[in-house]
């Protein structure tokens, strides 16, 4: 379902102080601007349930939110300004496809990937962002012990996903296909996901480490 256009989703994110307007420059100093230690990075953050209440869960760890569509954007960071949100914590927007420029070698200690776009046509399967020419930027960018956590609805992703971190030699440390069976007080749940929660659809969930070669891949 596409989004509604907000009018006044643009002035906010050129004006919120949270929005990074030139990502790049900040490349290697993220955690020192946050003043944390550990880097977690959402993309595809949506309307910031989850990138907001993770960072207020968990105040002592960056959180930076990656939304490219500007309504949504635009949600994920009023919703931010009106919450009691951490200090450490910044929002990029803009398009992943750009996220090895933003980050520097090693520099993030987990990526989130929430109910992502399933581009469910066979000639889309590149704009998935759990595809092979994306894991190839997530690598780069992990920390040696970097990992990517990852949540979906929609069993093919999932089923794909799977195959597809196989296939880069990525190791799988967790799965669940029902992960929401039991109570996960741990992880925030979002507005979407409850949805499916409530008609009792179940919540497919990895989580991987990082190869172990990913910091010998050359420059």
């Amino acid at each position: 379902m596409r989004m509604r256009k907000l009018k006044w989703a643009h002035n906010l994110l050129m004006q919120a102080e949270v929005v990074a307007h030139e990502p790049a420059q900040l490349a290697g100093r993220w955690k020192q601007q946050l003043n944390c230690e550990t880097l977690h990075v959402e993309i595809g953050c949506g309307k910031g349930d989850y990138w907001v209440g993770m960072g207020v869960l968990y105040p002592q760890i960056g959180w930076i939110g990656i939304e490219k569509n500007e309504s949504a954007a635009g949600l994920s960071v009023r919703k931010f300004e009106e919450s009691m949100h951490s200090e450490a914590m910044s929002f990029i927007w803009g398009d992943a496809e750009q996220i090895d420029a933003w980050f520097e070698t090693g520099e993030v200690d987990a990526i989130h990937l929430n109910f992502s776009d399933p581009w469910p046509k066979k000639r889309t399967t590149k704009r998935r962002l759990s595809n092979s020419r994306f894991l190839k930027k997530y690598e780069r960018i992990l920390s040696d012990k970097g990992q990517i956590i990852m949540k979906t609805d929609n069993s093919a992703l999932f089923e794909y996903s799977l195959l597809e971190f196989a296939a880069e030699g990525w190791e799988l440390y967790d799965v669940s296909v029902d992960f929401r069976r039991e109570p996960h007080d741990e992880d925030v749940i979002t507005e979407y996901e409850r949805r499916f929660m409530e008609k009792g659809q179940p919540i497919y969930r990895a989580i991987w480490n990082v190869p172990s070669h990913n910091h010998d891949l050359p420059e």
